[in-house]
């Protein structure tokens, strides 16, 4: 008896850790099952090969809004080629819906719905021992005769009692490491389904320090903690926070999803202490408008966060990527650019613009003709209007989010958009401006180079007569050296040649490396680029300005 257990991930970088907790909690079964990951980005063909290959008597797919239409289209042709094999499906997108899921479906057999270490267990037990019967397993739906049989939801099991999943770290070199120390969230968020499941958990924390130890020994790049809202509990947060400081390798990034007007004092003193990169957090902030917030039923408190994200922001230690949602209820365009300027001020390292996805089993998914929502049928369940926001003006939001994430959370444009930012209105009406330029001249829809990115952004400023094109090419330049040591001078750049004879006699004094950079500004400024030395959170090149040094040498 052969099962497959198979994840269908939204990259290869992604990592499926519900499919390996799966595998764990079943270790009496271990022989039986055959764990394989694939991409929603592979070749279908591919995988129906593979699978095929094994031959298994069971396949158990792992179902997310992200690979739902792939897994159908995989497991309808695969049916075909076995058509011995039963067929199970689990995770988010099918457990909320499991009777409609199976009847759409034929192919597939049954649903195992919710938290899925036991019920696997008693499937694997049902399959490989041949004992106990499926009418008695409790989290699942299965075809029984012509009817649709569901068992109803499982109790919520001890977190603590999951075996640890990881084992072989070279199976996840070069992917994103998840790791869970809680489930359950204790907020009512109505978005989002984690607020369905209100038992929330922890994990057992020397079980906790055990495992970081663990990813820490084996100097894993980066873990990512799927935990809901990580520091809902201070004493928690504190002791997994203080652990990976005094056991700091140099190298192990965590990653935490966090509510920043909960963290307490002694939680950001800690921070403070730690190495750049060591941690980066995510903050979901969705909106800044009171009403929307009361309806979607989040507890922030904006000025507190705002003060706190201020002060991690000081540590300089700290990557925070802060989160947007545009559809929500009462949040019309207005209301949005006005979200965007308060967030956007704050100067996250990120600031990702989401757009309402309306999911199965939400609270929103109930309230949306109430509030006028109409979405995409098919996942991701997007949002396309509500009552307080068009269609069109969402078009005009993607364009700016489009605009957000090539010119700002790049990273690669920082020093010339805090220049271009005090000509403009406020920051939202920059990237709507920039994205606006975009579509008129077709830019839009063509894939750009990092270095034509540059060329659009000072045609777009060339528009404007208060725009200093000579200030503005200083900044691009400096954007530009700071990330790397240039091959070829961009076409904007002005000439080095009066300075070459100068900079030559000066870095042969110094005994400058080939691989830093001098520049000559026209603003007079000469900057010297140390790419042997990188800014940990920005990668950016260490910098120093050695006007001085150069009139030591009589060189100016």
């Amino acid at each position: 008896m052969k099962i497959l257990l198979a994840a269908c991930n939204a990259k290869y970088i992604h990592s499926n850790l519900a499919v390996y907790n799966l595998r764990a909690y079943a270790e009496d079964y271990r022989k039986n099952i055959v764990l394989k990951e694939y991409t929603i980005n592979q070749q279908k063909d591919e995988i129906l090969r593979d699978i095929y290959l094994e031959k298994p008597d069971v396949i158990c797919f792992s179902c997310y809004i992200w690979n739902i239409s792939f897994v159908k289209e995989i497991a309808e042709d695969l049916k075909k080629i076995l058509p011995d094999s039963v067929f199970w499906a689990g995770g988010p997108e099918v457990s909320f819906d499991a009777e409609d899921f199976l009847k759409k479906n034929p192919g597939f057999f049954g649903v195992m719905v919710g938290e899925g270490e036991e019920t696997f267990r008693e499937l694997c037990r049902f399959y490989v021992d041949k004992k106990g019967s499926l009418e008695e397993i409790p989290g699942i739906a299965f075809g029984f005769g012509e009817k649709i049989r569901h068992n109803g939801w499982r109790e919520i099991m001890d977190l603590s009692n999951v075996p640890f999943a990881y084992e072989d770290m070279e199976d996840f070199r070069n992917k994103i490491v998840y790791y869970e120390s809680s489930r359950g969230c204790p907020f009512s968020c109505s978005y989002c389904l984690s607020s369905v499941d209100k038992k929330l958990r922890f994990r057992n924390l020397d079980l906790v320090k055990k495992e970081l130890q663990f990813f820490i020994d084996r100097k894993v790049p980066q873990v990512k903690f799927v935990d809901r809202t990580f520091n809902c509990k201070h004493s928690h947060a504190m002791e997994i926070w203080k652990y990976i400081l005094e056991h700091d390798n140099g190298i192990t990034n965590f990653h935490f999803e966090i509510s920043a007007d909960l963290l307490k004092e002694e939680e950001l003193s800690l921070m403070e202490k730690m190495r750049p990169g060591l941690i980066q957090l995510e903050i979901g902030v969705q909106s800044t408008n009171p009403e929307t917030i009361k309806a979607i039923r989040r507890t922030m408190d904006f000025k507190k966060l705002s003060e706190i994200v201020d002060r991690i922001h000081c540590f300089e230690n700290i990557h925070q990527h802060l989160d947007l949602i545009a559809g929500l209820p009462y949040e019309n365009y207005e209301s949005f650019q006005n979200s965007f300027n308060q967030v956007y001020a704050l100067k996250p390292e990120q600031l990702q613009l989401g757009f309402l996805k309306v999911l199965k089993g939400s609270l929103m998914k109930e309230m949306a003709e109430e509030y006028g929502i109409i979405h995409k049928e098919k996942e991701p369940y997007e949002v396309l209007s509500t009552k307080w926001l068009s269609y069109g003006e969402i078009l005009k939001l993607k364009t700016v989010e489009s605009m957000v994430e090539v010119y700002y959370n790049s990273g690669q444009f920082q020093n010339i958009l805090n220049y271009m930012e005090s000509f403009f209105e406020d920051a939202f009406s920059l990237y709507e401006e920039l994205g606006k330029f975009y579509e008129e001249k077709g830019y839009h829809s063509i894939s750009h180079s990092r270095m034509r990115r540059y060329e659009i952004l000072l045609e777009f400023l060339e528009q404007r007569q208060e725009i200093s094109r000579e200030k503005a090419v200083d900044a691009m330049l400096l954007d530009l050296y700071l990330r790397e040591n240039l091959k070829s001078r961009p076409s904007f750049a002005p000439s080095q040649k009066p300075y070459e004879k100068m900079v030559w006699e000066y870095r042969r004094e110094k005994k400058i490396p080939k691989t830093a950079h001098i520049e000559v500004f026209q603003n007079g400024d000469i900057v010297l680029f140390d790419y042997e030395t990188r800014n940990p959170l920005t990668n950016n090149a260490e910098t120093k300005t050695i006007n001085e040094e150069v009139k030591e040498y009589g060189y100016v």
